[in-house]
């Protein structure tokens, strides 16, 4: 019997079908305010503001953009907002930007803002409650995204919290607040905000509901500043939406090298393996890279074979990752190409990799796999190593550039480490965790744990662990699960544990979800059915052992009912995206798998134009061939259909 295991992490050392027709009428105002006249000026607005605002307009909606808005012209850019929203089946909000609450009212603030007293604040500014009357009107969704949770710029005399305060209204409404309200959120070290950045690398996931996009958005951000910044929202919404409204494709690692395996493109190439060191493909890429080999090794399309079909993976992906050298490839190579003008847009947005701000430097540079986000790949303790020298030198300026983050002393910690001094890292990581830092209380507590540079000292490493885990890290809350579990660091509680779990889980940790797929599946909790869905989730979160933990479920029945056709989906999801077991497993082990799953595999793959003999249920070099060729550029999503 096919076993499915608990996964560990690894110590220290509603559908909208149609891609072209939207649902209804979409359309969003955005504001930015940076240059404000009374006060300082704020880094990022401007630029988010702007950023978004083409991003929504390549998904389809019809925007009003305004930037360094004085009070008289966000009071017109409201009323055409209010105008245009009448009709609409979506109307968005965005601002960037100074705002605060008085007396548990959101004030937004226009840029020739002079404010000295409290009788200023409502003639001064834009209240939140205008733009919510302008938004009513519209029949539809209304989504509120407010990235201005900073503290009153004027002075404190009559404010009574910081940040924003929550905000409840009637049905069909979103708010999405960059932080939780009454809390402060950070400015971006780069050119958009923490908040901002996070969505803009969200947006484009195909088929992502918006609850879902807010947990991506949440994770990345916690990541991003240690878990001193976690976005918040708060739903009326009466029915699902999605912002990209394509079938659910591949994650975008999977995209992306497949779009390298099809194109045989060197650079490319490289810039996969710089985009994701521990990625599922890295041994096919270094392999390539490595003997030169071509089609021969990758099974993928001859080069000289350029289609529509090549063309649109290759937008699609520079669009979805953000990144300046795909976006040049593709403007390079399809010069006529339908989406050229917007990519020569992104391309004046999206700044050279050498115009990095010692921040964005220091994340490239150190971030812990753990913390890898859309755009800050994860890097290996073997990699840091050899780059440690820059990494503390981008992460000490980043310490002293900004202050009030202490994720970068964290950073700092991993470089120094890294470089080999454990004593001066144990101190940063200290320094780091006293003040709130999530990632360095994990790590401090996985040294303490393993008596790595000081006593072994588990009381303490618990401790850190707990105080993590209740700022919201999901690794602390796994690693504080698996010993509940054991019962011998602490003593058992099953039950702590599983609520742990889920507490990761809803938090979007896929190896939470994944464990407790796993116990479901054994009937330690829930129902084994419930199994099938965490899996499902786990895999669509990047655990993609889930995809074959739910299709042995489906295959066999075991706890659902008998599905063929759907464990075939998630075979060949997993075969494209795993790091090659799935392959391995129906090509070397396929007798463990029954000939109707096998078969439908193998309809599958000759509807995407990759199989062309018998479809058997039977093994052998050409289904071989085919899953190969699936793996490295074939894969189609729209033949992943019951």
């Amino acid at each position: 019997m096919r076993v499915v295991r608990l996964v560990c992490l690894g110590l220290l050392a509603i559908w909208l079908a149609a891609p072209a027709g939207w649902a209804g009428e979409r359309v969003a105002l955005v504001i930015g305010n940076s240059e404000y006249e009374a006060v300082g000026s704020l880094d990022n607005p401007r630029n988010d503001a702007l950023d978004i605002s083409v991003a929504l307009e390549g998904l389809g909606f019809d925007v009003l953009l305004g930037r360094d808005l004085t009070q008289a012209a966000m009071q017109q850019i409201t009323r055409d907002f209010a105008d245009a929203a009448q009709d609409a089946d979506v109307a968005l909000f965005y601002y960037a930007g100074h705002g605060f609450q008085v007396d548990g009212q959101n004030y937004l603030i226009p840029t020739d803002a002079a404010i000295a007293r409290p009788s200023d604040v409502s003639a001064q500014t834009i209240a939140m409650t205008g733009i919510l009357q302008a938004m009513e009107q519209a029949p539809g969704l209304k989504l509120i995204f407010l990235d201005a949770c900073r503290d009153n710029p004027f002075g404190a005399t009559f404010q009574d919290d910081p940040g924003l305060a929550r905000i409840g209204t009637e049905a069909d409404f979103m708010f999405a607040y960059a932080t939780q309200p009454g809390n402060v959120a950070y400015d971006g070290t780069g050119r958009n905000s923490f908040f901002t950045k996070a969505l803009l690398h969200h947006l484009y996931t195909p088929g992502q509901q918006l609850a879902e996009l807010m947990i991506a958005v949440r994770r990345d951000v916690i990541s991003a500043t240690g878990g001193q910044q976690i976005p918040w929202e708060n739903s009326s919404l009466t029915r699902q939406f999605v912002f990209d409204t394509n079938p659910p494709d591949t994650s975008g690692e999977t995209l992306f090298y497949q779009v390298a395996a099809s194109m045989q493109d060197d650079e490319v190439m490289r810039l996969y393996l710089d985009s994701y060191p521990e990625g599922a493909h890295r041994n096919e890429v270094l392999a390539y890279l490595e003997t030169g080999t071509r089609t021969r090794s990758l099974d993928a399309p001859e080069s000289g074979v350029e289609s529509g079909a090549q063309a649109e993976k290759l937008w699609t992906l520079a669009q979805r990752s953000r990144l300046r050298p795909l976006l040049d490839l593709y403007v390079e190579r399809y010069p006529d190409g339908d989406h050229v003008d917007e990519a020569e847009r992104l391309l004046s947005l999206i700044p050279d990799m050498q115009d990095a701000s010692p921040g964005a430097l220091c994340e490239r540079l150190v971030t812990h796999p753990r913390d890898a986000i859309a755009g800050t790949p994860g890097v290996p303790f073997e990699r840091l190593q050899q780059n440690a020298i820059a990494a503390i030198r981008a992460c000490s300026a980043a310490v002293t550039q900004t202050p009030n983050l202490p994720h970068y002393i964290a950073l700092l910690a991993r470089a120094t480490a890294a470089s080999g001094d454990l004593a001066r890292a144990i101190d940063l990581y200290q320094t780091a965790a006293d003040r709130g830092d999530l990632r360095a209380m994990v790590s401090l507590a996985q040294l303490k744990e393993n008596g790595t540079g000081m006593p072994r000292d588990i009381p303490a490493a618990m401790e850190l662990y707990q105080q993590a885990a209740r700022g919201g890290s999901a690794d602390a809350m796994i690693n504080l699960a698996i010993t509940l579990f054991e019962g011998v660091d602490l003593p058992q509680d099953t039950d702590r544990a599983i609520a742990l779990l889920k507490q990761a889980s809803e938090g979007g940790s896929a190896k939470a979800t994944f464990n407790l797929g796993v116990l479901a599946q054994d009937g330690v909790i829930g129902d084994p059915a419930d199994a099938l869905d965490y899996f499902r989730r786990a895999a669509r979160n990047g655990e993609y052992e889930g995809y074959r933990a739910a299709a042995i479920l489906l295959d066999e029945g075991r706890g659902v009912t008998q599905d063929p056709t759907e464990a075939a989906n998630m075979l060949l999801r997993g075969a494209a995206e795993d790091q090659g077991a799935i392959l391995a497993e129906l090509t070397e082990q396929a007798e463990q798998w029954s000939k109707a799953t096998l078969a439908q595999v193998q309809l599958r793959l000759a509807a995407a134009g990759v199989y062309t003999s018998d479809v058997d249920g039977l093994p052998g070099p050409n289904f071989t061939a085919a899953l190969r060729q699936w793996r490295n550029g074939g894969f189609d999503a729209n033949v992943l259909v019951n």
